[in-house]
């Protein structure tokens, strides 16, 4: 069989491309802090709001913390909250 007539398998890892909600809080964090704004203020007023406007462009925040849905941001302040705390 001629290496033509066979159908190759390409598969991207999703997971792998994707950051993880950690990375993307903590470079949120960082971007917040180098504006001279309050990160724990600003991230609290996104996750609660959905407004995009408590985070900064600045470092490609705004658009990095849009691509998880605020629930698994939230969902990852608490795991590891109580990681801490066991």
């Amino acid at each position: 069989m001629d290496s033509m007539d066979k159908t190759v398998k390409f598969n991207v890892k999703g997971d792998e491309l994707e950051a993880s909600a950690q990375e993307i809080l903590l470079t949120v964090y960082q971007a917040l802090q180098e504006k001279e704004y309050n990160p724990v203020n600003q991230i609290v007023g996104y996750l609660l709001s959905g407004d995009p406007a408590y985070i900064p462009r600045h470092n490609n925040a705004r658009s990095l913390v849009r691509k998880k849905e605020r629930d698994e941001l939230i969902e990852e302040l608490v795991r590891f909250y109580m990681a801490g705390h066991r």
